[in-house]
């Protein structure tokens, strides 16, 4: 399979016109984009998890996530009491957070420079991992330091339904169907928008069983 990073700049255009979702000004679904990898991806993801176990971490509130969680790149993003925020450590392991794989991040810039943003350089990969009945309530990224970088969702496994909405937390959310390998890219005016994901439905998928995944790339700072 010929390298993302090797693709022509007509040749990503050409993709990019190809049944893609506009989301918002500086936001796009990129269908199917991460299709052909999903497999190494899932496979990368698993090398991860061996060293920096998923698991369900609490909100300041007290309240127990239904998304399991863990991290790789320079920082991981960590909830408890204390507050929602970056460390370089992982306080379930006491190490670093393992290294982002190349391929996670020629995937990222790649779908990022498509999305109209060139030379992306994400220092975090949040890895949730669903089950039934898990979701993700609306909510912000908005625990990094720089918010000129976009936001990089790739969607591996069982089907979900992504709830995009606005600046505001009132602003009616939009729901978009997410397909193993469809890529999502939102930055630029929409960096900020609430988003998060329905819950998930019961089903079987051919290489994640009754999981869905996502890799959300940031630049932390």
């Amino acid at each position: 399979m010929m390298p993302r990073n090797s693709l022509a700049t007509g040749d990503l255009f050409a993709e990019l016109d190809q049944g893609n979702t506009p989301l918002s000004e500086g936001g796009v679904i990129l269908r199917g984009f991460a299709l052909p990898e999903v497999t190494s991806l899932f496979a990368e993801i698993n090398d991860i998890a061996a060293r920096s176990p998923f698991r369900h971490m609490t909100t300041p509130g007290g309240y127990r996530m239904s998304v399991a969680i863990t991290n790789c790149g320079d920082f991981g993003w960590v909830s408890d009491r204390r507050g929602y925020r970056y460390d370089a450590i992982d306080p379930q392991t006491g190490k670093s957070w393992p290294d982002m794989p190349p391929s996670f991040r020629a995937l990222a810039r790649c779908a990022a420079g498509i999305a109209g943003f060139a030379n992306f350089k994400p220092t975090c990969c949040l890895v949730n991992r669903y089950e039934p009945g898990a979701k993700l309530s609306l909510h912000q990224d908005k625990d990094e330091t720089d918010f000129t970088a976009p936001i990089v969702s790739v969607s591996l496994g069982l089907p979900a339904t992504f709830l995009f909405g606005g600046a505001r937390r009132s602003d009616k959310a939009r729901r978009f169907r997410l397909n193993s390998g469809d890529v999502a890219v939102w930055g630029g005016a929409s960096r900020l928008y609430f988003h998060g994901v329905d819950t998930l439905a019961d089903g079987t998928d051919h290489l994640t069983g009754r999981h869905r995944f996502n890799l959300t790339f940031r630049k932390v700072r």
